[in-house]
């Protein structure tokens, strides 16, 4: 029995939703999600992955149907009909797109803004200030810096007010990150934060552009040569993550990476606090000892990139150089 077009439409259009809404939940390319702001993120891949598999099974599921079909038969060497446009269908072909790309770009904007990277007001960035001073007299002022909107992730709207808990200031170089706190003066290696309370990154770069990826956090933002940038997140999962450079910046570009560290809030003012104690015992980590730990690392990856010693000591004796500039 030949069922009638309309049913066999209903149930072609009742399988691909179901497909497209179950691959579009089920898909596994994300990995972890381990911040706040990670779900905000998933939430619309996973709708974008539902629409781009329900599109794939349409436009495929015609083409199919269309060859075999509409194949022309053998002995058959007449044309097709002459049919030049259809209002109708195009109307439709046209209005399809034109809906979803607005539906995806309203919601990737309130994404963005529940990020904070959209409230100018949660994201300001004061600039620095400068003093006034009289010549020939003691009388100085101090004038405010220049207002501007911060380039960057700020606080999520529904926190506008509140101060990040963990300021964190990163310097990207090549090759290496640079982690300073400027409530504690402790220098890292590696981005160690506390789960579950607000950190706040102010990132800078001394020679090219650099950029902060964090893969399991849905956070990626440039480390630009003098402006400041920053990126505000809550993490939420203790563990270890790859910290690495998304934006080509030379030779060893993809050795640029390191670690993000959530501890609990336990283990990380034990953390902090033993970092305060070795640099006030004079055992702490320079910057110096960062560049050379980085050094190290290429060190050991020169035979599997066929980099010769030579490039290796020629980006050594550039370290004095850096370590100068900052």
């Amino acid at each position: 029995m030949k069922l009638p077009t309309s049913i066999t439409t209903l149930i072609a259009g009742i399988l691909v939703t179901l497909i497209s809404l179950w691959y579009g939940q089920h898909h596994g390319w994300m990995p972890e999600a381990a911040s706040r702001e990670a779900p905000l993120v998933d939430d619309l891949f996973n709708m974008m992955m539902t629409i781009a598999t329900a599109l794939f099974l349409l436009i495929q599921g015609a083409l199919i149907i269309a060859i075999f079909r509409f194949r022309q038969k053998p002995g058959d060497n007449t044309d097709g009909p002459p049919l030049e446009g259809d209002i109708g269908l195009e109307i439709v072909w046209t209005a399809i797109p034109v809906v979803i790309v607005m539906v995806l770009s309203i919601y990737s904007f309130e994404v963005y803004n529940e990020m904070g990277g959209l409230d100018p007001a949660a994201s300001r960035d004061p600039g620095p200030q400068k003093t006034a001073v009289v010549p020939g007299t003691a009388m100085a002022a101090t004038l405010p810096g220049q207002d501007k909107i911060a380039l960057g992730v700020g606080a999520s709207p529904s926190q506008p007010a509140s101060d990040a808990i963990v300021n964190v200031d990163v310097l990207g170089l090549q090759y290496a990150w640079i982690f300073t706190y400027p409530d504690s003066g402790v220098v890292s290696g590696e981005l160690h934060v506390p789960a579950g309370q607000d950190v706040k990154l102010k990132i800078s770069a001394q020679d090219v552009i650099h950029a902060v990826w964090i893969p399991q956090f849905r956070l990626k933002q440039d480390a630009i040569p003098g402006r400041d940038t920053q990126l505000r997140f809550k993490p939420e999962v203790p563990g270890t993550y790859p910290l690495v450079c998304a934006e080509l910046c030379g030779s060893y570009h993809g050795a640029m990476r390191t670690q993000v560290i959530v501890h609990t809030p336990d283990e990380y003012d034990e953390w902090l606090q033993s970092q305060i104690a070795a640099k006030e015992q004079g055992d702490g980590l320079t910057v110096a000892e960062i560049m050379a730990d980085n050094d190290n690392r290429l060190a050991r990856h020169t035979q599997d990139w066929d980099i010769s010693p030579e490039a290796i000591a020629a980006l050594q004796q550039m370290q004095p150089e850096m370590h100068h500039h900052l």
